[in-house]
């Protein structure tokens, strides 16, 4: 199943449980629910064509596809994509829009 985000939008993949893990210098696992108010952070799957201005023009996203961004927690919307018929499991994705991510990460 393909996904192409509309306007301003963006489709993004969250981490997988290792990438989200965190550990600290003593050797602590903190687990991903110390961070509830962080932003978090995704890889850019797809974008939208980009926003339409006031005066009609349409001005791309600055990300695309490929780029770790970093991204509000409770903006985006969450969606499950179904595995495919030869087997697998469902992805999880996000559809932010452009205002909810914060920063891209070279």
């Amino acid at each position: 199943m393909n996904i192409k985000p509309l306007g301003d939008r963006v489709l993004i993949e969250l981490l997988s449980d290792e990438e989200k893990a965190k550990q600290s210098k003593g050797g602590i696992l903190i687990p991903d629910t110390a961070d509830k108010e962080k932003p978090q952070e995704g890889k850019v799957v797809a974008v939208g064509e980009g926003k339409v201005l006031e005066n009609g023009k349409l001005q791309p996203l600055p990300v695309k596809a490929g780029d770790k961004v970093l991204f509000s927690k409770y903006g985006p919307t969450e969606i499950k994509i179904p595995a495919s018929p030869a087997g697998g499991d469902d992805k999880e994705y996000l559809i932010a829009k452009e205002e909810d991510i914060l920063a891209i990460i070279e």
